[in-house]
């Protein structure tokens, strides 16, 4: 059966933390080219459903976790905070595999992106789901830890903050339109990026409450993937609505 290796975690975290600052040097400046950023870039040729593409590309982050903890024998059910962890990474892919994609509204998604995001999803699913199921130790009172119990409760915040920003932005295109309109209410009262602040602090809060560094690679990636996308978007917000609030800021609320 499978084993614990520390040096493949250290290696695999490492190699994520690279792959971070890699989207951090190569979006800071230019947009991702999807969505909203894709009309003055050139079009890829490929594409697919924004649907679909949510579903296939999220999927194997669900599906691998799943997966290794099935192949572990005996399968690990001990402790209870880690098992707890593991469900929190397990839920979030299921609702971003299995809820999102069917009330997404999106442009069609590039196939060059997708297959990339595939390969991401794999890799990162199965290092935070190797991690927790084959080389996480949590005492036994890892529940009641300060570090659990803040890191949850940010988790929830952040994901509590994720989908009703999503919910918001499903609600200013009626079905079939394609253009986009300012973003009212929740969190994008203060910034931009609601949505996208929603799923940082989401992660960085389940980095917290697993306290290992695959979690926080993670968390980290997530900053540098998305939070120069936020950025994106305010400027584009700026640029396009005259009367976009000015006071608006793009990702962190009163700060950025």
């Amino acid at each position: 059966s499978m084993q614990c290796f520390p040096s493949l975690v250290l290696a695999l975290s490492s190699l994520l933390g690279a792959l971070a600052l890699l989207q951090l040097s190569l979006y800071l400046r230019v947009p991702s080219r999807y969505g909203k950023h894709e009309e003055r870039l050139c079009r890829p040729r490929g594409r697919l459903s924004a649907r679909c593409a949510w579903f296939l590309q999220e999927l194997p982050s669900f599906l691998v976790p799943a997966l290794l903890l099935a192949l572990r024998s005996p399968p690990r059910l001990e402790p209870l905070g880690c098992r707890l962890l593991c469900c929190l990474f397990c839920w979030h892919y299921f609702y971003r595999t299995f809820i999102y994609p069917f009330f997404t509204r999106g442009r069609p998604f590039p196939l060059q992106l997708l297959f990339f995001g595939t390969l991401f999803c794999i890799y990162n699913g199965f290092l935070q789901g190797y991690y927790l199921i084959y080389c996480a130790e949590y005492p036994n009172d890892w529940c009641t830890d300060i570090r659990f119990t803040s890191g949850l409760f940010l988790f929830l915040l952040g994901m509590g903050i994720n989908i009703h920003s999503d919910l918001l932005l499903r609600q200013l295109r009626k079905p079939g339109e394609v253009t986009y309109k300012i973003p009212q209410g929740g969190l994008f009262t203060y910034v931009s990026g609601a949505n996208y602040f929603g799923e940082i602090v989401e992660w960085f809060g389940f980095a917290i409450a697993t306290w290992s560094l695959p979690a926080f690679a993670f968390a980290f990636f997530t900053l540098c993937c998305i939070g120069p996308r936020a950025y994106h978007h305010h400027r584009y917000y700026l640029k396009t609505f005259t009367d976009y609030p000015k006071s608006r800021k793009a990702l962190i609320p009163f700060v950025f």
